[in-house]
């Protein structure tokens, strides 16, 4: 058969959902901070089931677009609804797992070996980095960037030119892992808790606590609202 008559993939309904709230944002002028309509009232005003609202919602909150308050609605975390395809989000969602594993696997290791090796110019970019994380946060950011140079700090106070090679031919995945992280409501400021626990560690020259720390660290980084989230439920 030609490719060009393969079958059409037709769209799911909660994406169609998705598109028609990304317009009502659009057009309603709807801001950061401001609650979308009830659930129940989107289905009946869309024409859909709310299981089919419900998995839009889902798309959204994946995306770090909207947060979901139990028993208190639907919020804007954006002004826009610029939603990503739901295949990129499919295939993101597959290769989750193995960067988390890869990065659990090698940067307890790296913090292990910082506290063991670290020089006083290793712990300044440290906590230079969480000064960084921490003034970003404050300015209402993520803290995507301060994340980076710490994570990239403690790699190099390891002292370790391959497994600094390992982590940079695996940078682009590290980073979309970032991401998913820093856009859970809250994380933000728990990951920067968690790495001031990991620098007072490899700052002591406590080995077993920076790894054990750092241990803990990338468990809450693997909690994820993208690896519940199933697209044809």
């Amino acid at each position: 058969m030609s490719d060009s008559l393969r079958p059409l993939n037709r769209p799911r309904l909660y994406e169609q959902v998705v598109q028609r709230l990304r317009e009502h944002v659009a057009d309603s002028g709807l801001r950061t901070g401001d609650r979308l309509p009830p659930e129940r009232t989107l289905a009946e005003q869309l024409g859909v089931s709310r299981a089919s609202v419900k998995q839009a919602i889902v798309v959204l909150e994946v995306q770090g677009l909207v947060e979901v308050r139990h028993g208190g609605g639907t919020y804007l975390l954006r002004e826009s609804l610029e939603v990503e395809p739901v295949e990129e989000l499919v295939e993101r969602k597959r290769r989750l797992p193995d960067v988390l594993d890869a990065r659990e696997g090698m940067e307890t290791k790296l913090a292990e070996l910082a506290a063991q090796r670290r020089t006083d110019e290793d712990m300044a970019e440290i906590d230079a980095a969480l000064s960084a994380m921490r003034a970003e946060i404050e300015d209402g950011e993520i803290g995507q960037d301060g994340d980076r140079r710490f994570h990239a700090a403690v790699t190099a106070a390891a002292h370790s030119a391959l497994l600094a090679e390992f982590m940079r031919t695996i940078a682009a995945e590290i980073a979309e892992s970032r991401n998913e992280s820093l856009r859970q409501p809250r994380r933000p400021s728990k990951s920067l808790a968690q790495h001031e626990r990991i620098a007072e560690a490899i700052r002591n020259g406590d080995a077993k606590a920076a790894a054990s720390a750092m241990a803990r660290h990338l468990r809450t980084v693997s909690r994820v609202r993208l690896l519940d989230w199933d697209p044809e439920g």
